[in-house]
């Protein structure tokens, strides 16, 4: 099993033109208690199946399990997921020698753009490109699992 570093951080700023690739995203969880989700993902027209634990105190760092699947299984998959489908773009951007991974969601979710990076290390030093945010690393309500239970549009204003 390896570990995921990341860290998560708010979009303030126009991203769109600097991406390199983008691909539709839908996923469900058929577990998402904080100790360990279960995740099923369909990616363009690939399946996943993904198995992370919990994160460190940081939030930086968890394990995670990933296994591609047939995208018939992965849809099959969603049917039997928790409520709360999340369905989101993923842009790729390239800064400096990282990507990153910004998502804009859609359905529940709308308005919320998120930002990952992966790291080698939780130390690691990454180039924050101009339209990076506020870092929400570690804060669980911006977690794929927690927006599927309590999503976006149910924020207080000014979130």
């Amino acid at each position: 099993m390896e570990k995921e570093i990341e860290r998560k951080f708010l979009v303030k700023g126009s991203f769109k033109d600097q991406a390199y690739n983008q691909l539709r995203i839908k996923q469900g969880y058929l577990c998402s208690i904080p100790e360990r989700t279960v995740r099923v993902r369909i990616s363009g027209n690939q399946g996943f199946l993904t198995i992370k634990g919990k994160s460190n105190k940081s939030g930086t760092s968890r394990y995670e399990w990933e296994k591609n699947i047939p995208e018939s299984e992965a849809r099959d998959l969603l049917e039997l997921c928790e409520p709360g489908i999340i369905d989101k773009t993923r842009y790729l951007v390239k800064q400096g020698e990282h990507t990153f991974e910004v998502d804009e969601f859609y359905g529940n979710n709308q308005g919320l753009i998120l930002a990952e990076v992966e790291l080698q290390s939780e130390n690691e030093a990454f180039e924050k490109p101009d339209w990076l945010g506020e870092e929400v690393t570690g804060d669980k309500k911006y977690f794929n699992a927690m927006l599927m239970k309590n999503p976006y549009k149910n924020w207080a204003p000014g979130r």
